[in-house]
């Protein structure tokens, strides 16, 4: 049985109970195997740009006795997925490249989305916001001296006109990461050198903490 890390266990959280998956970027495997193996997901596709970490994922998925339940697929982001699915995992990317792996996806307004940028969440952030999408879940999970942003969100179809502080906590209603939230407050006052006024986005995490 597949034992996750605390951030692939928080996403691995987000999945509702009997969708169909497809983790983009997949990797080793890990999230789908698991998945299916304790029975949240009946079956999932595995997907990588890749053809090196794909073969990682088959030879998990063979070992595992999964082959009729999980499809791998050598894809870059959805383009080559032809399999039905109602989910779609991106993780372990930073957020320029979600978003565009999203911005390219054929109907992703009817999926549910969780993603977990390693760098700029606010930019996969304001795709969602951009596109309708409905921030659900918001977290950060500390996972060794680590700290990452896990989401999940739905599309509502409203598209409303969104501030950096938006962009920047989402749907974030936990602030006792301190040290996710210090660090973010340096890098954004190392930004406002040059000239970016972050006032308001500054003080709200200030105040959040």
């Amino acid at each position: 049985m597949v034992k996750l890390t605390k951030r692939l266990q928080a996403i691995a959280d987000m999945v509702q109970k009997g969708s169909v998956p497809v983790d983009v970027g997949t990797d080793h495997g890990y999230i789908p195997v698991f998945l299916v193996e304790n029975q949240i997901c009946q079956r999932a596709v595995a997907c990588d740009i890749n053809e090196a970490p794909l073969n990682s994922c088959r030879f998990l998925v063979f070992q595992s006795g999964l082959d009729d339940k999980i499809k791998c697929v050598l894809s870059n982001g959805l383009q080559e997925v032809s399999e039905d699915f109602d989910t779609v995992i991106i993780a372990g990317m930073g957020g320029e490249l979600i978003a565009d792996i999203l911005s390219r996806a054929d109907d992703i307004h009817s999926k549910n989305i969780i993603l977990n940028p390693m760098t700029h969440p606010e930019i996969a952030r304001k795709w969602l916001y951009d596109n309708g999408f409905e921030i659900a879940k918001d977290i950060i999970v500390a996972d060794g001296k680590h700290h990452y942003s896990v989401l999940s969100a739905e599309f509502s179809g409203n598209v409303a006109e969104k501030s950096q502080i938006d962009y920047y906590l989402g749907a974030i209603t936990d602030f006792s990461d301190k040290e996710y939230f210090e660090h973010l407050l340096v890098y954004l006052k190392n930004k406002q050198k040059s000239g970016l006024c972050l006032d308001d986005l500054i003080k709200a995490i200030e105040e959040k903490i």
